[in-house]
């Protein structure tokens, strides 16, 4: 297993020694304002879908997907509403929209003024009625299914482990990749399970690893975030639900593979199979374990992001 020397109580002290401070510390931020369910794809990789509200608003840190200086790609998918009460919004509308902005920030500065570096529209298509009034609609009403993509710069003085020494996956004879898959993500659901708190370390420690280096978080952020995720895997009334209904998708230009919910449940759809429920008295709650896994060039073994 990844990570041998991890545990569960040196976690804290380990990750905390991989954050670096800098002079400049730049945060870039995505903000979105959309009119449609989407998702959100940075380098290639998902950080965040809305499948349970037609119209909705959010900003949020993005450098957890920024490996390192260069060129960033950003992926948007725009899908139907679906059902909404009598509603049955089975294509995209013509009012469907989205705007996304990304805009840098410094960490040390949190009052400076963001910097703007890039925004994108959905494409619309405008006309002018006889009596000189422009009128617009979304220029793909109709479709099941809209994908856009733009790029942004971006400076970082971190580099954090990428997947440039991975094996692209796609290659793989897909049978055996499910296979050997499945059977990886079942190994993971019974390491949650079974409560082996030191295994749940080992497998969780590079995604948070990136995240905390990437986002120059103190030890105390660290320390509050590991705790409140050991309260829940602690619970007695933790479960892991069944790994079923899925289907296999790359991500990371075929670095990284994962068996994703097929469900249209606006709940579920968009994470990976590997969740639970838990009560700690105030009714049911879900987390997602969202893994995604890889194999380093030379190897055979999947690893944990």
């Amino acid at each position: 297993m990844q990570n041998p020397e991890i545990t569960e109580k040196n976690f804290i002290n380990k990750l905390s020694s991989e954050v670096k401070r800098y002079d400049y510390e730049p945060l870039y931020y995505l903000s979105y304002e959309q009119n449609s369910c989407f998702s959100e794809i940075i380098n290639d990789i998902p950080v965040n879908v809305n499948f349970q509200k037609e119209s909705r608003g959010e900003t949020f840190e993005i450098n957890n997907f920024i490996f390192k200086s260069g060129t960033q790609k950003v992926t948007i998918r725009l899908y139907p509403a679906g059902k909404m009460g009598s509603a049955d919004f089975s294509t995209l509308m013509s009012d469907t929209d989205m705007k996304i902005e990304i805009t840098e920030a410094d960490n040390k500065n949190r009052n400076a003024k963001d910097k703007e570096i890039a925004t994108y529209i959905t494409p619309l298509d405008l006309k002018v009625d006889v009596e000189g009034y422009q009128t617009s609609k979304f220029k793909f009403t109709g479709k099941h299914y809209f994908e856009a993509n733009f790029t942004f710069e971006a400076k970082v003085p971190y580099k954090v482990k990428g997947f440039d020494n991975a094996q692209d996956l796609r290659e793989w004879n897909k049978e055996t990749l499910l296979k050997k898959l499945v059977s990886e993500y079942n190994e993971v659901k019974n390491i949650y399970q079974n409560k082996e708190y030191d295994n749940i370390a080992k497998t969780s420690y590079d995604g948070l690893r990136n995240q905390f280096v990437a986002e120059y978080q103190n030890r105390e952020h660290i320390n509050d975030v590991w705790n409140m995720l050991m309260e829940v895997y602690k619970q007695p009334t933790f479960e892991m639900q069944q790994i079923e209904d899925y289907k296999l998708m790359f991500f990371a230009e075929g670095r990284l593979v994962a068996l994703m919910q097929n469900s249209k449940a606006p709940r579920v759809r968009g994470n990976t199979v590997l969740w639970a429920k838990f009560n700690r008295g105030e009714g049911i709650e879900t987390l997602f374990c969202n893994s995604y896994f890889y194999i380093s060039k030379g190897e055979t073994e999947f690893k944990i992001y």
